[in-house]
């Protein structure tokens, strides 16, 4: 599902513009793709921030570009670091039925069985879809799931009309046995005690050099 924004066409480009633009609390914005010259535009900022998290990371946007409609996918939006708010927002052309390949995140749902640990070895996965139906997100049940689980890329369930574009055998998520508080102090010890040794090893081989090499110049005996 798209969100509709009204857009403006600008010709001033560079910083100096770019800072005129959010002054008046706009967003500057690219829209590349299908081998079209890139139209700049000025975006409202309220209205598209909203719609950008709304979308999630793949937000698709309607756009209506003087009078006319333009569908557009977001790909990359800069966030000032210190006030948080958009600075710039690239998007690619896309049209209705048309496949885009996407990053997508994967979110947990459910609580794994008492007394394990629950790692998320694959946090976002690439998938084929239509433009105008890309999930927000890929929601894998963990519910009541003992230690040993291992879900898989292969386990995932898709939107229809999604294809995986990821090794079936890629480990999405790693469910293990919660280690004790116990366990995990006598592992540290035990490898403590291991570095312990590889750097008294060295040491040892150093005090043994010179003894070798003193033994070496005594005068042989007469």
């Amino acid at each position: 599902m798209s969100e509709k924004i009204k857009a403006e066409t600008r010709t001033e480009f560079g910083k100096g513009a770019a800072r005129r633009i959010r002054r008046e609390n706009k967003i500057p914005a690219v829209v590349y793709g299908h081998g079209n010259e890139p139209i700049h535009l000025t975006l409202p900022g309220h209205d598209t921030m909203m719609a950008l998290k709304h979308g999630g990371a793949n937000a698709l946007l309607e756009l209506d570009i003087d009078g006319k409609t333009q569908l557009a996918l977001t790909k990359q939006v800069q966030v000032d670091p210190i006030r948080r708010v958009l600075e710039h927002v690239d998007f690619v052309a896309v049209v209705k039925g048309e496949k885009v390949t996407v990053e997508v995140p994967v979110h947990l749902n459910g609580d794994a069985a008492k007394e394990t640990l629950v790692v998320t070895e694959t946090t976002t996965i690439q998938l084929e879809a239509e433009a105008t139906h890309i999930p927000e997100f890929i929601e894998v049940d963990i519910e009541g799931a003992a230690a040993g689980t291992q879900i898989h890329a292969s386990d995932l369930k898709l939107p229809s009309g999604s294809t995986l574009l990821l090794d079936p055998e890629t480990l999405i998520v790693n469910i293990t046995e919660q280690i004790s508080a116990e366990a995990l102090e006598a592992e540290l010890e035990e490898a403590e005690a291991e570095a312990g040794i590889e750097h008294d090893a060295p040491e040892a081989e150093a005090a043994e050099e010179p003894a070798a090499e003193a033994a070496s110049e005594e005068p042989a005996a007469e």
